[in-house]
């Protein structure tokens, strides 16, 4: 009898998360000693507020937080997310519609796991952030990939989503503000998506996450509140992670129908049960404050998105749309390729971002990650002079 594999299939064919390892590898040369300068994790580099932090504190010498809570968020923190919700996106929801993850990476893994049989279609426009494609894989649903550019402000348009569409399509991912490309779709656009998954039947997971993150005269428009028939069909992601400056403490959240957040909250008591109540107590108090800390760093976000993108589009060869939302700049390097940079000659940008970082020590993430090649991505959620000598550095290996 043949032996049988080690790892299923199914795990196996999972990749590894570009922007987490482009992110060790910048952080191993760091610990080594080396200058390097970071536009790769899509983390904030403000620590999260105080009054946040201090929650915590008290919550962890609150002897009722040692223990197991309900699997599917403590019921306070799941009311306070819906008044959140009401307030910052006008979506009227009940409690018993919010379910508490573990980070927004989880909130989308449930999210594909309860809506998805075998063999189900999401349609993905791309870019798309790592994570997407690989959590329908492993829910056993097929990513189906659609594809925009910079010509097209990388918005999908109706379009090109209905002809995507087949008998097996379930689905349909949805974000604004992007990541990785910065692009927040104007609120007509939202709801011409909205109408067309209406009358084709689908779903709508949209990831929100950036909800707060945008600039000049963009706006976030939720699509449920947008389209509001949509609303039995529609599973909305978020969590503290960029909005707070809380990555580490990993909370995040899915709002959807009754039925669907009953079956995803028992999904979850079988999988990690409860999220840690410390990090869920940190998060009652961000979301139950007010906006002002999140006002501030948008403000130092806004300056340094008009100051990368400035620098971008001065290198010879590189063109950049200036970022709308989000934290990113995502530029195309298609001008550069197969330039000699010190005797070498990428001709990909998965090899352009390793001649960047051996070369000039500057971590970025090539568009391969999201599914565009030709692209990469900068986070600018970094210090303002690291992000100016990064740009330098690169600008002076690109140009000789």
């Amino acid at each position: 009898m043949a032996a049988m594999a080690r790892i299923s299939t199914r795990i196996a064919a999972m990749a590894e998360s570009a922007t987490l390892a482009i992110d060790a590898k910048a952080k191993a040369l760091k610990a080594a000693g080396e200058d390097v300068i970071g536009f790769g994790a899509g983390e904030p580099d403000f620590p999260t507020p105080a009054p946040i932090v201090q929650a915590a504190v008290a919550a962890c010498q609150d002897p009722k937080n040692h223990r197991y809570t309900p699997a599917a968020g403590l019921p306070e923190l799941r009311a306070a997310i819906a008044t959140k919700t009401a307030r910052d996106s006008g979506f009227q929801v009940d409690a018993s519609q919010v379910l508490v993850t573990n980070g927004g990476k989880h909130a989308i893994f449930n999210a594909f796991a309860t809506l998805l049989d075998e063999g189900d279609e999401v349609i993905v426009p791309a870019p798309f952030w790592t994570t997407f494609p690989e959590s329908i894989a492993v829910a056993g649903g097929v990513a189906v990939i659609v594809g925009t550019d910079e010509a097209t402000g990388f918005r999908a348009t109706v379009d090109q989503l209905d002809a995507a569409c087949t008998s097996r399509t379930k689905a349909l991912l949805f974000v604004s503000p992007s990541n990785p490309t910065g692009v927040v779709y104007p609120r007509e656009e939202v709801e011409a998506i909205g109408r067309w998954a209406l009358d084709r039947g689908l779903w709508v997971v949209t990831d929100e996450i950036y909800e707060h993150l945008v600039y000049g005269s963009a706006a976030h428009h939720s699509m449920p509140v947008v389209v509001p028939d949509l609303a039995d069909r529609c599973i909305v992601a978020n969590g503290v992670a960029k909005t707070y400056a809380m990555t580490g403490w990993r909370v995040g959240w899915m709002i959807g129908p009754p039925d669907v957040v009953k079956a995803a909250a028992n999904l979850q008591s079988h999988a990690t049960s409860n999220v840690a109540n410390v990090s869920q107590r940190a998060a009652l108090a961000a979301v139950s404050g007010d906006l002002s800390d999140v006002a501030e760093m948008r403000e130092t976000y806004d300056r340094r998105r008009r100051r990368i993108h400035e620098m971008l589009v001065e290198i010879p060869g590189v063109s950049c749309i200036e970022p709308e939302g989000a934290f990113y700049a995502f530029p195309s390097m298609e001008g550069v390729l197969g330039v000699d940079l010190r005797g070498r000659r990428p001709s990909t940008t998965l090899e352009l971002a390793e001649v960047i970082l051996d070369e000039a020590r500057v971590a970025i993430v090539p568009g391969e990650a999201f599914g565009a090649p030709g692209y990469a991505r900068f986070s600018y959620a970094l210090g303002d002079d690291d992000l100016v000598e990064g740009v330098t550095r690169i600008a002076k290996l690109l140009t000789g």
